[in-house]
């Protein structure tokens, strides 16, 4: 009972503080109060409601069952709007804070709200090693249904909540696309509710053109409502290398290195600095030597970022073995190092012991929670931008990075980028090898002005032959953007499919210079 009275104190003193202080001053200034209080134990919940439903859908085996009557509704939503005169554009009727992407599309409420209610995995197929999806299963939920059943796919992105709609629809990329490429190539094929009310399947031997297109569109040329994804057998751990390397040249050189080498299951660069950086190397395997085992996926752990850091300030080189799921997911409990803006003492031993098995919060919750205030702050001080350049123009891009944006640390991701049709090739004929640039934080750059520099950047970007993911801000003219992108498959598709009355031009969706 004496307990019982100290929480209950301790929240009236809080919520005393609260009015005091004023809600928004606390959210601003002490954002963390709001974090651990109410959006982690909310997170929680979330959490246990997602996975109790992914049981029992998976006990009852009624997802399949289930799927073809929920895309008749959606067929049926379609119809309707075209009875009504077809007078405003469609999107899915999910809520904008839902999604991974920082940004809220204003457009949901001027938009004619589809709603798309697929969050299931559908089917395991062993003998094609082909798994058939819903476009709201995450990552998360899928690597929890398939690593049981011995099987993995080719590329994981990162984070428990993307989805893999939003991953094909917008793009994904993890450690192992040196091999395997974007996410977008590892999909066999695609079933979409068009703007006319059809379904149709698509792969790229069967309605091919729109295959290909969909990659990028971000919902533009239908509504997805299935995906078949490769599968690859599962293993139980990732033998991990880690190798400080200090020189930005030869830090180029040796990522460039280890990203050619199709003998790497997983290849990714942590830079500290401009010229301090980790080089991890990893390959799946069933064996493992038992004192080398890092199951860095545990609450209590640390966060992997900090965890790899040990590594360049102790000037040494490592080997471990992290079981395959909490390699998947590493960065995800510190949502790559994004948190320790938001909880500082997040990665303190004592927090994590004690509140560690409740983080992260919900990236949504944070969205839905963040206010005006909040939303500008990081709009002019936050950068959170996923560059794609050729991997020939890494030093370049990394000095580049530095001079407008100084944020550290930075992301490398090498990937195969094939020469397919659709918005995102490379420049000449063949594949080629690309990496992208993560920046997540608030730039030190004295010169920093969020638009002015992300446009400087942008510009670079282009200039490269590079692109830019499309869930981060754009600052980009129409022109400036086509110029990026390929879009004559695109606009081909939409003038064929009657698209253009149905959804707006993705530019339209995705760019601030067109929703301002």
């Amino acid at each position: 009972m004496s307990a019982l009275w100290s929480v209950g104190a301790g929240l009236l003193l809080l919520l005393l503080w609260v009015r005091h202080r004023g809600l928004e001053a606390v959210l601003v200034h002490h954002r963390w109060v709001f974090v651990c209080f109410f959006l982690l134990p909310l997170s929680i919940l979330f959490d246990i409601y997602y996975q109790l439903r992914a049981w029992a859908v998976w006990r009852l085996h009624s997802a399949p069952r289930q799927h073809a009557q929920r895309v008749r509704h959606i067929q049926e939503q379609v119809r309707e709007w075209k009875k009504e005169g077809s007078k405003r554009y469609m999107c899915t009727g999910r809520p904008g804070w839902l999604t991974v992407s920082l940004r809220v599309g204003k457009y949901k409420k001027t938009h004619k709200n589809i709603m798309i209610n697929l969050m299931d995995v559908l089917e395991v197929d062993s003998e094609r090693q082909v798994v058939r999806v819903e476009p709201l299963v995450s990552m998360g939920q899928l690597t929890a249904h398939l690593n049981p059943m011995g099987w993995t796919i080719p590329v994981v992105p990162e984070l428990d909540d993307l989805t893999v709609g939003g991953l094909i629809m917008g793009t994904g990329i993890e450690s192992s696309s040196h091999i395997y490429g974007l996410f977008q190539h590892i999909c066999v094929a695609y079933e979409l509710v068009l703007a006319d009310g059809s379904l149709v399947r698509c792969s790229p031997t069967e309605n091919s053109d729109l295959f290909y297109a969909v990659p990028w569109s971000c919902g533009t040329l239908g509504f997805l409502v299935a995906a078949e994804i490769k599968m690859i057998p599962a293993k139980k751990y990732v033998k991990i290398h880690y190798e400080p390397v200090r020189g930005l040249q030869k830090i180029c050189e040796k990522f460039t290195e280890e990203s050619k080498k199709k003998e790497n299951s997983f290849v990714e660069g942590l830079m500290y600095s401009l010229d301090e950086a980790v080089i991890m190397t990893g390959v799946l395997t069933d064996e493992a030597e038992q004192s080398k085992i890092n199951r860095i996926g545990n609450y209590y752990k640390p966060w992997f970022f900090k965890h790899v850091e040990k590594y360049l300030k102790a000037d040494r080189t490592g080997v471990e073995y992290i079981p395959s799921r909490h390699y998947y997911h590493r960065h995800t409990r510190s949502i790559f190092w994004e948190l320790q803006d938001i909880i500082p003492f997040g990665n303190n031993p004592v927090f994590r012991y004690l509140f560690g098995w409740m983080v992260p919060p919900k990236i949504s919750l944070l969205k839905l929670t963040q206010g005006e205030a909040i939303r500008k702050l990081y709009e002019q001080h936050h950068v959170v931008q996923d560059m794609l350049v050729p991997m020939k123009s890494l030093e370049k891009s990394i000095q580049t990075f530095h001079v407008d944006l100084n944020v550290y640390p930075i992301w490398l991701c090498p990937f195969i980028l094939p020469n397919n049709p659709g918005m995102v090739h490379p420049k000449g004929n063949e594949t080629e090898l690309y990496v992208d640039i993560g920046a997540y934080g608030e730039p030190k750059s004295k010169q920093f002005e969020a638009r002015a520099s992300m446009r400087q950047m942008e510009k670079f970007v282009r200039s490269v032959h590079g692109f830019q993911m499309l869930y981060a801000d754009c600052y980009m003219t129409r022109e400036e953007f086509w110029d990026m992108f390929d879009g004559s498959l695109y606009h081909k598709l939409r003038e064929e499919m009657n698209c253009k009355d149905a959804f707006p031009e993705v530019y339209d969706k995705i760019c601030k210079a067109a929703r301002h």
